[in-house]
């Protein structure tokens, strides 16, 4: 067996966890675990997040899936859904949904549904992605208000800047006065508004990557805000070359030694959910000791430099993020972002849940 691992840490989940306590003391808690939970395995974790008040996903087989797994808590559809029978599936699983458009408050009005639904109405203060504008959102509510399919109503948005320093002070601002009027729960802040922006907390947070120890703030290290990394992708050293100057290795021979380089090659690549674009001098852990990417990673394969680290031979265990190299880092070097590389590891590479 190849020895690629995803080890996922139900401890550091836990732990991140508590630091978006930490910040939103008082509001409940919407754990974001869309696309298999940012590829860390959306049953694992909302089982191991199982004090979190809701749970937020994508797609309604996910949504069914949280259920039949005995996820009694809120769940939430961030897109809402699609027809009017993932509408009525949906309210008899008791699956809140997202409503960001005229075309679903007209298929809430028209559907014959056995239970009331919740419905979470999304204004859009500025992302331009999905969202009511402020100018039809006050009749969007009345609309629900007024539907017998309609349970519970939250008012919610997303910002497009928590994270950096344009802030969120205009979209807030216009968010409050478009609703000043209404009287319900408000679902605001993703990670970045959590950490940042403590006026904007409202009544539900909905932390994401935050949860699974990656940074939501450009420049900032994760580590920063006391967050551990949920997942360690590891692998080995399979086989080593040593290249005189001037030999090349890997496909387009995109890495020349300009002296003797030893060079390990390691059981990992983009097929795996490495980064094909990842440059020569990536950062890699071998043996715990932090060295780097050589020349061009190929589909099962990528190669590192062992110069300096004698000692290493076949077998030797290698980290292509985690502990000691964060996801960030390789993602920075990679010109993307941790989001990515944590949902892009692919299904081929097994899976340890460790305590």
């Amino acid at each position: 067996m190849r020895p690629i691992q995803a080890s996922i840490s139900s401890s550091a989940l836990q732990h991140n966890f508590g630091i978006v306590k930490q910040h939103a003391t008082t509001a409940k808690v919407m754990a974001v675990v869309k696309a298999n939970a940012y590829g860390h395995g959306l049953i694992h974790v909302a089982h191991a997040l199982n004090d979190a008040d809701g749970f937020a996903t994508l797609n309604l087989s996910e949504a069914i899936d949280l259920r039949e797994a005995g996820i009694e808590q809120d769940i939430l559809l961030l897109e809402g859904v699609f027809s009017e029978e993932e509408l009525r599936i949906a309210a008899s699983f008791e699956i809140s949904i997202v409503v960001h458009h005229a075309s679903q408050i007209k298929m809430l009005e028209n559907a014959k549904l056995t239970r009331p639904i919740h419905v979470y109405l999304k204004m859009n203060t500025g992302m331009n992605r999905l969202g009511l504008l402020p100018s039809e959102y006050l009749s969007s509510y009345q609309q629900l208000n007024a539907c017998q399919n309609i349970g519970d109503i939250t008012l919610m948005t997303h910002f497009a800047t928590a994270d950096d320093d344009i802030g969120i002070a205009a979209p807030l601002k216009q968010f409050n006065e478009t609703v000043k009027t209404l009287t319900a729960p408000m679902s605001l802040a993703n990670s970045a508004t959590i950490l940042r922006h403590p006026e904007a907390h409202a009544d539900w947070v909905r932390p994401g990557i935050m949860l699974y120890g990656a940074t939501p703030v450009g420049g900032t290290l994760a580590s920063k805000f006391d967050l551990k990394p949920v997942m360690q992708l590891t692998s080995a050293i399979i086989a080593v070359q040593t290249l005189a100057k001037g030999e090349s290795v890997g496909y387009g021979a995109s890495f020349t030694a300009s002296k003797q380089t030893r060079v390990g090659i390691v059981a990992c690549g983009y097929a795996d959910g490495y980064p094909r674009h990842a440059p020569s001098g990536t950062p890699i852990a071998v043996a715990g000791a932090m060295t780097k990417t050589l020349g061009r990673v190929s589909m099962d394969m990528l190669f590192c430099d062992l110069t300096n680290l004698p000692e290493v031979n076949v077998g030797t265990p290698v980290e292509l993020w985690g502990n000691i190299i964060s996801v960030d880092a390789v993602a920075e070097a990679s010109g993307t972002v941790g989001y990515e590389l944590l949902c892009a590891v692919a299904p081929r590479v097994p899976v340890k849940v460790i305590a």
